[in-house]
């Protein structure tokens, strides 16, 4: 499996508001690119953070793109993957609407009413790991449906554990021009940080997005 994390965050490397609200920080052109990167993925996978705060429906914008995604024999959207070890995801969420295949990650420990209430709204559930879901696991099971290139869209959290497993294999962000502040806003990888056995990232492209910088690095270490 071939995974791509795909972020925009501020020119001070917030990825939204102390409130954790959604904001815009791409511009169009890189809401097209995002639209084109999700067509060209098997899944798209966000943590249950961003599915709470943003509610969205990972799915692609561009009619052409999904007819073009139909004609090559995939479904017209990409799966939707969300991590949720602490079993948040409400059932009317956007990415359980029916419009492509939806994998709930979950522990070992996710309560049987909520396994059955997700199971119920559409939902493939994979439970992983005793008290938190297992990436690496949960991961190579997905591996197996056929997922053959993953689409992160984040949040921090997730982002940090895919990096903190080994599981990243390239790194896209779009720095736009807003500065956000504050202690308590998001990162691009939050979690507990890394106080040693840094990741390292080789830089493999810069191109300017109007006002903003789209940086993809390529990670090395990968492990496999």
């Amino acid at each position: 499996m071939y995974v791509v994390v795909n972020a925009a965050m501020s020119a001070d490397g917030k990825l939204s508001t102390r409130r954790r609200e959604q904001i815009a920080i791409s511009d169009p052109d890189d809401f097209d690119r995002v639209d084109q990167l999700r067509a060209d993925s098997d899944a798209v996978m966000v943590g249950v953070g961003t599915v709470l705060a943003d509610d969205p429906s990972l799915t692609v914008d561009d009619p052409d793109r999904r007819e073009a995604r139909t004609e090559r024999g995939d479904s017209a959207n990409p799966a939707r993957v969300v991590a949720d070890s602490r079993v948040r995801t409400p059932p009317d969420a956007k990415v359980l609407d029916g419009a492509a295949e939806t994998y709930l990650l979950v522990s070992e420990a996710a309560p049987t009413d909520f396994v059955e209430e997700m199971e119920a709204a559409g939902a493939y559930v994979v439970a992983t790991g005793e008290d938190r879901v297992d990436l690496t696991t949960a991961l190579a099971k997905l591996e197996g449906e056929g997922v053959d290139q993953l689409m992160v869209e984040g949040g921090g959290e997730l982002i940090f554990g895919l990096f903190e497993e080994g599981l990243v294999d390239e790194l896209s962000v779009f720095v736009g021009p807003k500065i956000l502040g504050g202690r308590d806003a998001p990162t691009l990888a939050d979690g507990d940080g890394f106080v040693e056995k840094f990741p390292e990232l080789d830089l493999t492209g810069v191109e300017r997005l109007d006002d903003g910088v789209l940086l993809t690095w390529s990670v090395d270490g990968r492990t496999e």
